[in-house]
């Protein structure tokens, strides 16, 4: 036994290299293994959130926008130096009247501009109420304009004659379509523009074949205002813009596929049709070859929507002429001609129910009615092989 007090061996193991007899050291125990959640002090995204997150896209804005009156003023500029300016500053009326339009349309239900007016149209059809205020927009911007000598609208008996220096006529349907106003379906307004041969605002100004018209368009208001417009050059989009209050070109040289199996009719009319009529919707509902795909119908009821629709997708529209309306029910002077311009500017075609082209017809009444057909080249043609049956 040893007694020396720097001998470890009369020491007790416990109390072997320690300070104190009362403090047992133990070995400390190994740190736990953080989370990686906190061995920065600095917290990526990517260690908050143990998921993927998808980069942020950051919306580009464009800063070189074409509005209708800059594209107007480029083509302007492309003619010969002794163009006026006139159709400019009718166009900056135009497109004022289709704003005017499409807001009253989009506040109709609140303010009770719903349902008809107590006077019907001389034609004999219904009028709304938005009828008689989007034709009295119209007529005020085409007056205030001073550009234009005349003016015919579906909601007027006779033509109309401002007291100016006007070159231009106007013939427009306000509100195509209107019979859906009340349940919220697009409709439309509908413009051609005549230059004046002369200086006196006779009817003669407008009873003139199709293919003299200057420019044609239709400002359709639906989910958004679009304006579609030909000069002759061409057909161009344009969609209104609320917050600039300008319209802005998003559909430049448009053009329609020259096929596409989808036809835009009112078939509830189908018993009034002439036989050849009726076989050729036959023919492209049932057709003859077993591995052929029927057509698909899109019919909306407003001629704005659909011709809409067929200009962007193709296919055809039609409103023939029946045993209850012998010469058709859309007008040829406001509706038929400036689509028919829009539809041939755009690549495709427009007969009449004898398959005559819609443009070298002549109206001999401002409110004359036609059957129309209209749309993708090649889908036009086939339906006119079976048109002309019916005057065999």
């Amino acid at each position: 036994m040893c007694y020396n007090n720097s001998c470890n061996h009369s020491k007790p193991r416990y109390l072997i290299n320690n300070p104190s007899p009362f403090r047992v050291a133990k070995k400390p125990p190994p740190p736990k293994k953080r989370s990686s959640l906190f061995t920065s002090s600095i917290l990526s995204p990517s260690t908050l959130y143990p998921y993927e997150v998808p980069a942020v896209q950051i919306e580009s804005v464009e800063t070189d926008t074409v509005t209708l009156t800059r594209f107007m003023l480029q083509e302007q500029a492309k003619l010969p130096d002794a163009v006026s300016g006139d159709f400019t500053l009718l166009l900056n009326s135009l497109q004022f009247s289709f704003k005017a339009i499409a807001y009253n349309i989009r506040r109709s239900t609140l303010v009770n501009l719903v349902g008809l007016t107590d006077t019907g149209r001389s034609t004999g059809d219904g009028q709304k109420k938005l009828n008689v205020i989007g034709d009295e927009i119209f007529i005020n911007a085409m007056k205030a304009s001073g550009k234009v000598k005349v003016v015919v609208s579906e909601e007027q008996e006779d033509l109309i004659v401002f007291d100016n220096d006007g070159t231009y006529a106007v013939v427009c349907d306000p509100i195509d379509g209107s019979s859906n106003l009340d349940a919220g379906v697009s409709v439309g307004t509908i413009f051609g523009v005549y230059k004046l041969k002369g200086t006196e605002g006779t009817i003669n100004q407008v009873l003139r074949p199709g293919r003299e018209l200057v420019a044609a368009g239709y400002t359709m208001y639906g989910a958004s205002a679009n304006l579609v417009l030909t000069t002759g050059n061409g057909v161009n989009g344009f969609t209104l813009d609320n917050s600039l209050g300008e319209f802005i070109l998003t559909h430049p040289n448009l053009r329609i596929p020259p096929d596409q199996e989808i036809y835009s009719v009112n078939e509830g009319n189908s018993r009034y049709w002439p036989e050849a009529t009726r076989r050729y919707f036959e023919s492209i509902k049932f057709p003859a070859d077993p591995t052929a795909k029927p057509y698909k119908a899109r019919y909306v009821g407003s001629m704005v929507a659909d011709v809409h629709r067929t200009i962007l997708y193709g296919g055809l529209f039609a409103y023939p002429a029946d045993e209850r309306s012998k010469r058709g029910k859309l007008r040829l002077l406001y509706e038929g001609f400036p689509m028919a311009m829009i539809i041939e500017q755009a690549g495709g075609r427009a007969i009449n129910d004898k398959s005559e082209r819609i443009l070298d017809l002549v109206p001999t009444e401002i409110h004359e009615r036609s059957g129309i057909w209209l749309g993708s080249a090649n889908e036009i043609s086939r339906a006119a092989h079976f048109l002309r049956q019916n005057y065999m």
